[in-house]
């Protein structure tokens, strides 16, 4: 595995998931501390439930000071600009334009690095490792930070996400034999932003069962 590619995507991930952790933390009006845990959270709670699955003991991110960092960093600085700037109604809808934003380029990196985690580790199928892996480190925050702020987590009922993951990962793991690595990932990146904006712009959304009526 390219570990520049690697590094690339999960900095990126940690970022936006940090941020988008932080806003939603600042939305339940925790304090400082609970926004920093959020932030957190989100950033890095799918990687440790990723590395653990694919035996790599102790996780990454505490091996590795800069995930937790740049957790924290961010989650101050989202503080910082949420108290010095003022709120209007026309604030809010840029406020969960960034938040869409930030939750969706942290779905797309994060299923590449668990991709690419699963690759290097895979045994057997050369599809299920990746893409479970790819679909567990870009949910496994977002789960994890929802169950925290007390809300039912939104992969569980909301747009399209956690299948937006899915697809991009088998997607890339499908063509990964004909292009190549730095090709399969931009494939991957592409693929899952463009579906989850897809979702958020023309409300995509799996079936839901409703009761059926009697005649």
């Amino acid at each position: 595995m390219d570990s520049m590619t690697w590094a690339v995507f999960d900095i990126m991930g940690t970022v936006a998931f940090a941020v988008s952790g932080a806003m939603v933390a600042i939305e339940k009006r925790m304090d400082i501390f609970g926004i920093i845990v959020l932030a957190l959270l989100t950033a890095v709670g799918g990687g440790m439930v990723r590395d653990v699955l694919a035996g790599v003991t102790p996780p990454v991110s505490l091996c590795n000071i800069t995930d937790f960092m740049l957790s924290i960093v961010m989650a101050v600085v989202v503080s910082i600009v949420y108290s010095a700037w003022p709120i209007s109604r026309r604030s809010k809808k840029w406020i969960m334009v960034a938040y869409n934003i930030c939750d969706t380029i942290g779905l797309a990196s994060f299923t590449i690095t668990g991709m690419l985690t699963g690759i290097v580790r895979s045994v057997g199928n050369p599809y299920v490792l990746p893409v479970m892996l790819g679909v567990i480190t870009a949910v496994g925050g977002g789960i994890l930070r929802d169950l925290m702020a007390q809300r039912m987590p939104a992969v569980l009922y909301k747009d399209i996400y956690a299948t937006a993951s899915l697809v991009g990962a088998l997607a890339a793991c499908i063509a990964y034999p004909y292009i190549g690595l730095q090709a399969m990932v931009w494939l991957c990146f592409f693929l899952v932003i463009g579906l989850r904006f897809g979702a958020l712009r023309f409300g995509w959304h799996l079936f839901h069962p409703r009761p059926g009526r009697w005649r």
